[in-house]
Protein backbone atom coordinates (compact mmCIF):
# COMPACT_ATOMS: atom_id res chain seq x y z
CA UNK A 1 0.00 0.00 0.00
CA UNK A 2 1.07 2.76 -0.35
CA UNK A 3 1.82 6.37 1.81
CA UNK A 4 -1.48 8.16 1.71
CA UNK A 5 0.52 11.53 2.00
CA UNK A 6 2.70 10.39 -1.48
CA UNK A 7 -0.89 8.64 -3.23
CA UNK A 8 -1.83 11.55 -5.95
CA UNK A 9 -5.11 10.19 -5.65
CA UNK A 10 -5.57 12.54 -2.46
CA UNK A 11 -3.89 15.51 -3.91
CA UNK A 12 -5.38 18.84 -4.47
CA UNK A 13 -4.49 21.97 -6.11
CA UNK A 14 -1.49 22.58 -3.93
CA UNK A 15 0.33 19.60 -4.29
CA UNK A 16 1.95 21.21 -7.30
CA UNK A 17 3.56 24.80 -6.36
CA UNK A 18 6.08 27.05 -7.64
CA UNK A 19 9.27 28.52 -5.73
CA UNK A 20 12.64 29.70 -6.45
CA UNK A 21 15.91 28.48 -6.01
CA UNK A 22 17.51 29.51 -2.77
CA UNK A 23 21.10 29.37 -4.38
CA UNK A 24 20.23 31.76 -7.06
CA UNK A 25 16.28 32.92 -7.27
CA UNK A 26 15.16 31.23 -10.66
CA UNK A 27 11.81 30.19 -10.81
CA UNK A 28 11.33 25.91 -9.89
CA UNK A 29 8.30 24.13 -9.94
CA UNK A 30 8.24 21.15 -7.30
CA UNK A 31 5.44 18.29 -7.22
CA UNK A 32 4.71 17.60 -3.56
CA UNK A 33 6.94 13.95 -3.79
CA UNK A 34 9.68 15.26 -5.03
CA UNK A 35 12.31 14.83 -2.48
CA UNK A 36 15.06 17.25 -4.22
CA UNK A 37 14.81 18.69 -7.73
CA UNK A 38 17.67 20.19 -9.53
CA UNK A 39 17.61 23.85 -10.24
CA UNK A 40 17.81 24.59 -14.09
CA UNK A 41 19.86 27.49 -14.16
CA UNK A 42 22.84 26.94 -11.53
CA UNK A 43 21.96 22.93 -11.40
CA UNK A 44 22.02 22.88 -7.50
CA UNK A 45 19.97 20.18 -5.79
CA UNK A 46 17.56 21.64 -3.81
CA UNK A 47 15.54 20.36 -1.19
CA UNK A 48 11.79 20.43 -1.45
CA UNK A 49 10.86 23.04 0.88
CA UNK A 50 7.63 22.06 1.42
CA UNK A 51 7.79 18.38 2.19
CA UNK A 52 7.45 17.26 5.76
CA UNK A 53 10.11 14.42 6.41
CA UNK A 54 8.65 13.54 10.31
CA UNK A 55 7.85 9.87 9.09
CA UNK A 56 10.95 9.27 7.27
CA UNK A 57 12.62 9.99 10.78
CA UNK A 58 11.70 6.38 11.76
CA UNK A 59 10.38 4.64 9.34
CA UNK A 60 12.25 1.56 7.69
CA UNK A 61 9.83 1.66 3.97
CA UNK A 62 11.49 5.74 3.67
CA UNK A 63 13.32 5.52 1.12
CA UNK A 64 11.56 2.98 -1.20
CA UNK A 65 8.51 5.45 -0.44
CA UNK A 66 10.20 8.61 -0.74
CA UNK A 67 12.46 7.52 -3.49
CA UNK A 68 16.47 9.17 -2.36
CA UNK A 69 16.59 10.93 0.22
CA UNK A 70 18.30 14.24 0.59
CA UNK A 71 21.73 14.15 2.13
CA UNK A 72 20.35 16.82 4.49
CA UNK A 73 18.11 14.38 5.53
CA UNK A 74 20.37 11.64 5.88
CA UNK A 75 22.81 12.99 7.71
CA UNK A 76 19.83 13.62 10.58
CA UNK A 77 17.55 11.22 10.53
CA UNK A 78 19.69 9.22 13.03
CA UNK A 79 19.65 12.01 15.54
CA UNK A 80 15.73 12.70 14.90
CA UNK A 81 15.22 8.95 15.97
CA UNK A 82 15.85 9.62 19.88
CA UNK A 83 12.66 12.02 19.72
CA UNK A 84 10.33 8.15 18.74
CA UNK A 85 12.96 6.32 21.03
CA UNK A 86 12.23 8.24 24.47
CA UNK A 87 8.60 7.97 23.62
CA UNK A 88 8.73 4.28 23.52
CA UNK A 89 11.11 4.54 26.44
CA UNK A 90 8.01 6.12 28.62
CA UNK A 91 5.47 3.60 27.02
CA UNK A 92 7.48 1.27 27.93
CA UNK A 93 7.78 2.45 31.74
CA UNK A 94 4.08 3.30 31.79
CA UNK A 95 3.69 5.16 35.24
CA UNK A 96 6.69 4.96 36.72
CA UNK A 97 7.39 8.49 36.91
CA UNK A 98 10.83 7.85 38.62
CA UNK A 99 12.41 6.34 36.01
CA UNK A 100 11.54 8.08 33.22
CA UNK A 101 12.69 11.38 35.04
CA UNK A 102 16.11 9.79 35.70
CA UNK A 103 15.72 9.08 32.12
CA UNK A 104 14.92 12.17 30.89
CA UNK A 105 17.36 14.02 33.10
CA UNK A 106 20.78 11.11 32.52
CA UNK A 107 19.19 12.75 28.69
CA UNK A 108 19.61 16.65 29.20
CA UNK A 109 23.13 15.54 30.83
CA UNK A 110 24.44 13.86 27.90
CA UNK A 111 22.90 15.89 25.62
CA UNK A 112 25.12 19.02 27.66
CA UNK A 113 28.22 16.91 27.69
CA UNK A 114 27.88 14.99 23.91
CA UNK A 115 28.23 18.31 22.12
CA UNK A 116 31.00 19.63 24.22
CA UNK A 117 32.55 16.29 23.56
CA UNK A 118 31.82 16.27 19.88
CA UNK A 119 30.32 12.44 20.15
CA UNK A 120 27.84 11.17 18.07
CA UNK A 121 24.47 12.48 19.69
CA UNK A 122 21.97 10.42 18.17
CA UNK A 123 24.30 7.20 20.06
CA UNK A 124 24.70 8.56 23.10
CA UNK A 125 20.87 10.17 23.41
CA UNK A 126 19.51 6.70 22.52
CA UNK A 127 21.63 5.36 24.95
CA UNK A 128 20.80 7.74 27.78
CA UNK A 129 16.66 7.16 26.68
CA UNK A 130 17.56 3.39 27.56
CA UNK A 131 20.09 3.03 29.77
CA UNK A 132 18.03 1.15 32.28
CA UNK A 133 15.66 0.05 29.74
CA UNK A 134 15.99 -3.71 31.32
CA UNK A 135 15.27 -2.68 35.09
CA UNK A 136 11.52 -3.89 34.79
CA UNK A 137 12.30 -8.01 33.84
CA UNK A 138 15.32 -7.43 36.21
CA UNK A 139 13.05 -7.09 39.25
CA UNK A 140 10.98 -9.78 38.00
CA UNK A 141 13.16 -12.44 36.72
CA UNK A 142 15.98 -11.47 39.46
CA UNK A 143 14.08 -10.40 42.08
CA UNK A 144 16.50 -7.11 41.78
CA UNK A 145 17.80 -3.90 40.44
CA UNK A 146 21.27 -4.70 40.60
CA UNK A 147 23.68 -3.60 37.97
CA UNK A 148 24.59 -6.70 36.43
CA UNK A 149 20.90 -7.74 35.85
CA UNK A 150 19.74 -4.64 34.03
CA UNK A 151 22.98 -5.27 32.32
CA UNK A 152 21.96 -8.57 30.79
CA UNK A 153 18.10 -7.87 30.52
CA UNK A 154 18.43 -4.23 29.10
CA UNK A 155 20.06 -4.55 25.69
CA UNK A 156 17.61 -7.09 24.23
CA UNK A 157 14.30 -4.95 24.99
CA UNK A 158 16.51 -1.82 23.80
CA UNK A 159 17.25 -3.73 20.56
CA UNK A 160 13.29 -4.80 19.86
CA UNK A 161 12.45 -1.46 20.74
CA UNK A 162 14.83 0.15 18.27
CA UNK A 163 14.34 -2.10 15.30
CA UNK A 164 10.78 -1.80 15.36
CA UNK A 165 11.31 1.84 15.40
CA UNK A 166 13.62 1.01 11.97
CA UNK A 167 16.69 2.58 13.44
CA UNK A 168 19.77 1.40 11.32
CA UNK A 169 21.79 -2.11 12.61
CA UNK A 170 24.96 -0.19 13.18
CA UNK A 171 23.14 2.33 15.57
CA UNK A 172 21.00 -0.95 16.94
CA UNK A 173 24.25 -2.27 18.05
CA UNK A 174 26.10 0.31 19.82
CA UNK A 175 23.62 1.53 21.31
CA UNK A 176 23.14 -1.97 23.32
CA UNK A 177 26.73 -2.56 23.93
CA UNK A 178 26.73 0.60 25.71
CA UNK A 179 23.72 -0.75 28.12
CA UNK A 180 25.25 -4.32 28.22
CA UNK A 181 27.95 -2.19 30.41
CA UNK A 182 26.99 1.15 31.47
CA UNK A 183 27.89 0.75 34.86
CA UNK A 184 31.01 -0.33 34.20
CA UNK A 185 33.75 0.83 32.20
CA UNK A 186 36.06 -1.54 30.60
CA UNK A 187 39.19 1.01 30.00
CA UNK A 188 39.36 0.93 26.34
CA UNK A 189 34.97 1.91 25.83
CA UNK A 190 34.10 4.88 22.96
CA UNK A 191 33.76 8.71 23.48
CA UNK A 192 29.92 7.56 23.20
CA UNK A 193 30.12 5.18 26.07
CA UNK A 194 32.03 7.56 28.15
CA UNK A 195 29.65 10.80 27.71
CA UNK A 196 26.73 8.38 28.46
CA UNK A 197 28.39 7.22 31.68
CA UNK A 198 29.05 10.44 33.03
CA UNK A 199 25.78 11.56 32.59
CA UNK A 200 24.13 8.61 34.37
CA UNK A 201 27.00 9.58 37.12
CA UNK A 202 26.53 13.23 37.21
CA UNK A 203 22.43 12.25 37.60
CA UNK A 204 23.13 9.50 40.42
CA UNK A 205 25.14 11.88 42.23
CA UNK A 206 22.52 14.53 41.91
CA UNK A 207 19.70 12.71 42.81
CA UNK A 208 21.70 11.80 46.10
CA UNK A 209 21.01 13.48 49.51
CA UNK A 210 24.24 12.12 51.22
CA UNK A 211 26.53 14.81 49.45
CA UNK A 212 25.30 17.61 51.38
CA UNK A 213 27.96 18.58 54.20
CA UNK A 214 30.66 16.56 52.66
CA UNK A 215 33.73 19.18 52.32
CA UNK A 216 34.28 20.74 49.14
CA UNK A 217 37.81 19.94 48.55
CA UNK A 218 37.26 16.16 48.94
CA UNK A 219 34.30 16.56 46.61
CA UNK A 220 36.22 17.62 44.18
CA UNK A 221 39.04 15.63 44.40
CA UNK A 222 36.11 12.40 43.99
CA UNK A 223 34.69 14.09 40.79
CA UNK A 224 37.91 13.89 39.61
CA UNK A 225 38.31 10.48 39.61
CA UNK A 226 34.87 9.31 38.68
CA UNK A 227 34.15 11.05 35.48
CA UNK A 228 35.93 10.03 32.45
CA UNK A 229 35.38 13.25 29.95
CA UNK A 230 37.02 16.78 30.69
CA UNK A 231 33.54 18.08 29.86
CA UNK A 232 31.50 15.70 32.35
CA UNK A 233 34.04 16.87 35.28
CA UNK A 234 32.87 20.53 34.88
CA UNK A 235 29.69 20.18 34.49
CA UNK A 236 29.37 18.12 37.42
CA UNK A 237 31.40 20.85 39.29
CA UNK A 238 28.99 23.16 37.80
CA UNK A 239 25.66 21.35 38.75
CA UNK A 240 26.71 19.79 41.93
CA UNK A 241 29.39 22.00 44.08
CA UNK A 242 26.59 24.84 44.12
CA UNK A 243 24.61 22.39 46.48
CA UNK A 244 27.06 21.27 49.12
Amino acid sequence: MKCPGQDTQYWNQHSIFDTECPECGHPMEFFKDDATRRCGHCKKKIVNPKMDFGCASYCKFAEQCLGSLPEEFVAKRDDLLKDRVAVEMKKYFGTDFKRIGHAGMVARFAEKIGKKEKANLAVVLCAAYLHDIGIKNAEEKHNSSAAKHQEIEGPPVARKLMENLGAKKELVEEVCEIIGHHHHPKGDDSLNFKVLYDADMLTNMYECKDRKGIEKAEFLAKLDRLFLTPSGKNLAKEVLILDI
